[in-house]
């Protein structure tokens, strides 16, 4: 079983830049792909991007690539997405999600188990 915890959400002007994190309890985090998605009001949940097990890493290339960062700490079992650049449209929740195969995936139905969100609002 794995808990996962986010944090770093907030309110952030139009340009700026926010740092999200993910804390997950349990055992073999390393082995775990780690994917970050999110929900604005009124859509689906969207992919924004996964690190593999062995780091490497996708992302909508749609909507974030160049502007954010996943990585991991495998050591403090923890994944971070780093935000820059964000725009009014970036505004959800974002959440964090653990797969147990490893490999990198990008669909919600692929991921084991998920955190309860974060908030992120983006004023323009």
């Amino acid at each position: 079983q794995v808990q996962l915890a986010e944090s770093g959400g907030g309110l952030v002007q139009a340009g700026g830049s926010l740092r999200l994190s993910c804390a997950a309890s349990g055992r073999a985090f390393s082995s775990y792909a780690m994917g970050w998605f999110r929900q604005a009001p009124g859509k689906e949940r969207e992919f924004v991007a996964v690190i593999s097990w062995s780091g490497g890493k996708v992302y909508n290339t749609n909507s974030v690539e160049g502007r954010f960062t996943i990585s991991r700490d495998n050591a403090k079992k923890t994944v971070f997405l780093e935000m820059n650049s964000l725009k009014p449209e970036d505004t959800a929740v974002y959440y964090c999600a653990a797969r147990s195969q490893g490999t990198a995936a990008t669909h919600s139905s692929q991921y084991d188990y998920w955190g309860q969100g974060t908030q992120v609002t983006v004023s323009s």
